[in-house]
């Protein structure tokens, strides 16, 4: 490589997990990064010095040619890296940064964007089933900062509720309120009146009833991101992509897959267009939207 070249692109993984994620390193080289160099079991102390290794060792002109991926299993673990690496930069000396563990931003903002094809978000009303785990509590931010009116559903209503002021907090403009879901007498009370259903919950946990799916006279759109069985949404088969089920367009874990996949890969070829992006949920959402369909 001749100086008048351009440097080759560098993606610093950080991953709190003792193993890095072998999932993110794919997609990273699929995506065309050059060089990937895989951080495991990262802790917010350890940042700084990995941060200085990306930021100091090439000049201000090169610095877009370098990014930090922030992944892992532990959301929370997470979000205290993000914030350990913000404390980290000096001014200009700083590089792009992603944020997706368990992949809940991608996936998410997958989710959303299909809803968004079908029905007018901002004059919707949403149920988010399993809203208080990782891709739930962002679906349902998505959609708020959409103008959705969004129920969001979980077993435990202080959990609901929790999820409910966090998104507030963030979104001002939001319209949320908490909806209780343990029993599917509940549930059809809470998808009354709903445009939009999107199950998050847990891995091979029946979420909705195809029953009570079939009653709701206003659903227009389901969409399950559970990929095992038994389905989130009972009658979705998970390789639906705005598949027709009983009068609503479906889409399964595998159809929204695709889109997240995507995503996944633009985002991480955008963090090399500048030095100073940070790709979070609201960011990688936007991204999406510009992408072709």
């Amino acid at each position: 490589m001749t100086a008048s070249e351009p440097k080759r692109t560098i993606l610093v993984q950080l991953d709190g997990d003792a193993q890095a994620s072998v999932f993110d390193a794919v997609v990273a080289v699929d995506a065309g990064v050059d060089v990937l160099l895989r951080h495991p079991s990262v802790r917010a102390e350890s940042v700084r010095d990995l941060v200085y290794g990306a930021i100091f060792t090439r000049g201000a002109g090169d610095l877009s040619r370098t990014a930090i991926f922030i992944g892992g299993s532990d959301v929370a673990a997470a979000e205290a890296l993000l914030a350990a690496v913000h404390r980290t930069f000096l001014g200009p000396m700083r590089v792009s940064v992603m944020i997706d563990p368990a992949g809940a931003n991608t996936t998410a903002a997958a989710a959303v964007l299909a809803a968004g094809r079908h029905v007018r978000l901002s004059q919707s009303r949403a149920l988010v089933l399993g809203a208080t785990g990782p891709v739930g509590r962002r679906v349902v931010q998505l959609l708020a900062g959409q103008g959705a009116e969004v129920r969001a559903a979980s077993r435990n209503l202080d959990r609901a509720r929790a999820v409910c002021e966090a998104v507030a907090a963030r979104v001002p403009s939001a319209r949320v309120s908490p909806a209780r879901a343990a029993a599917p007498e509940e549930t059809a009370a809470s998808l009354q009146g709903c445009q939009v259903v999107i199950a998050a919950g847990a891995l091979g946990v029946m979420l909705l009833p195809a029953e009570i799916r079939r009653r709701s006279g206003s659903l227009q759109v389901a969409i399950d991101l559970n990929a095992v069985q038994p389905p989130g949404l009972e009658g979705i088969a998970p390789a639906d992509r705005g598949e027709p089920r009983d009068g609503v367009l479906a889409y399964g874990a595998i159809g929204i897959g695709g889109v997240k996949m995507k995503l996944h890969k633009a985002a991480l070829r955008k963090l090399f267009t500048s030095n100073d992006l940070v790709l979070d949920a609201a960011e990688i959402f936007e991204l999406g939207r510009s992408l072709p369909a």
